[in-house]
């Protein structure tokens, strides 16, 4: 039987961290082959807290892991997968929420020899450009992938590429989807996870969606990582 380690990032996410794994504890299919790994970058509201009274008070088979490290959603899931017991990984961000019996679909794509894939999307908005976005995320293009999708992948074939490139401090779920398009190792699984449009709802949909795409078009003609970056903090981050 496959063993899954889901490894979820964190940074302040007291609000939804503890949904998240209160969903995951009830919607998992083999509680025995699930571990959750959270791995902390330095929250400072009650992001631990809420883990740790979770961890404490939850009653189930489950494992449930808060690590901390270095601040940096490519950093922190790299730690959580050095400390993974699984056989495949299962990269999720803490306010996505992948369908009822999940572990099951993924280990489905496993046996049919698909070391590597995420799900199909929706968001939690009736906003009819993110229908859109969401809709189209079915198909296998490159383009429509992101890490709101989540990312399964074995724990061989990650090791194999190196893991998430710690030199993206954004960008670097997309980094790795590019390794693994490059070797036709990616399969979308027709099953919808439901994630937050609360950035679209923060900073405006056509604003947020045109910066995306600059984002894209600009690793595309071949930025590195730190004008990517640059460019995320000058549009999208306060300067205090």
């Amino acid at each position: 039987m496959h063993y899954i380690s889901t490894i979820i990032p964190v940074l302040n996410e007291e609000r939804h961290i503890g949904k998240l794994l209160d969903y995951l504890v009830k919607n998992v299919k083999h509680k025995t082959h699930f571990e959750i790994i959270i791995v902390d970058g330095g929250s400072t509201d009650g992001t631990e807290k809420v883990v740790s009274s979770f961890i404490k008070n939850c009653n189930t088979e489950i494992g449930i892991t808060l690590l901390h490290s270095e601040k940096g959603r490519a950093k922190q899931m790299n730690y959580g997968a050095q400390h993974a017991q699984g056989n495949i990984l299962y990269f999720l961000h803490a306010d996505s929420f992948p369908p009822k019996h999940f572990d099951q679909f993924i280990i489905d794509e496993i046996k049919k020899g698909n070391p590597a894939g995420c799900f199909r999307m929706q968001f939690d908005s009736n906003h009819w450009w993110l229908q859109l976005a969401g809709w189209l995320t079915q198909f296998n293009w490159r383009a429509c992938r992101g890490g709101d999708q989540s990312q399964f992948i074995t724990k061989k074939l990650f090791d194999a590429i190196g893991g998430y490139d710690e030199n993206y401090i954004i960008y670097e779920d997309n980094i790795l989807i590019d390794a693994l398009y490059s070797r036709k190792e990616f399969v979308i699984i027709n099953k919808k996870l439901e994630t937050s449009a609360r950035m679209y709802r923060k900073h405006g949909i056509w604003k947020l969606q045109f910066l995306y795409w600059a984002i894209y078009v600009k690793r595309w003609l071949g930025a590195d990582a730190n004008a990517l970056f640059l460019y995320y903090k000058k549009h999208l981050m306060p300067s205090n």
